[in-house]
């Protein structure tokens, strides 16, 4: 005959096995569920605004030259002061998603030692929460912040363009940068004499 091997459960049906998840285990489940929302929602903000900064730009009225004030020799590389006018109108850049803007301007020349050099004058943060007014800019003679300085004494008698630059800093998703058109920009020629 066959034997009949004890049974596990003493007299009747299995009882329910009582485990219980410990406090550390339930808050990882929901702090990692509340990152994993958290993270598709960004993602879904970010792909919300894609392409809008090649549709929406801001409108470049006018930047050029004012005055140049000096050109001199500046321990033994070139260095000239200068005032520029600038019309813009930067709300078309924003959205929702943009907390703000990094505006510049950059002079870019050409020298034998460097084929393409480009110097940031000027630099303004215009930010969203800043009122309407703020996003346009219509100021004439601005003084340069930074000194148009060549590595060398190749500045004299060269073509300088002006150009506006601008980067989008959203709220989430990827940096980028805007700029203004090639077809719009302004030069000019510095002296080939120091002043």
């Amino acid at each position: 005959s066959a034997e009949t091997l004890p049974h596990p459960w003493p007299k009747g049906q299995p009882k329910a096995i009582k485990t219980m998840h410990t406090v550390w285990v339930r808050l990882n489940a929901v702090v990692f569920f509340g990152l994993t929302v958290l993270l598709g929602l960004s993602i879904a903000a970010a792909i919300s605004k894609w392409g809008h900064a090649s549709r929406h730009k801001p409108v470049v009225e006018k930047l050029k030259l004012n005055k140049l004030r000096s050109l001199k020799s500046h321990g033994g590389v070139d260095r000239a002061l200068l005032s520029f006018d600038l019309h813009v109108d930067l709300t078309p850049a924003f959205h929702w998603n943009i907390k703000q803007l990094f505006v510049y301007v950059i002079a870019t020349y050409e020298t034998d030692k460097n084929p393409k050099n480009e110097i940031v004058l000027w630099d303004k943060i215009v930010e969203a929460v800043d009122p309407p007014e703020a996003k346009i800019i219509r100021e004439d003679n601005i003084f340069v912040k930074y000194a148009l300085v060549d590595q060398g004494d190749e500045l004299r008698g060269k073509d300088v363009e002006l150009q506006l630059v601008w980067d989008h800093m959203p709220l989430t998703g990827m940096l980028y940068i805007g700029e203004q058109d090639k077809s719009t920009c302004k030069s000019f020629t510095l002296p080939i004499d120091y002043r």
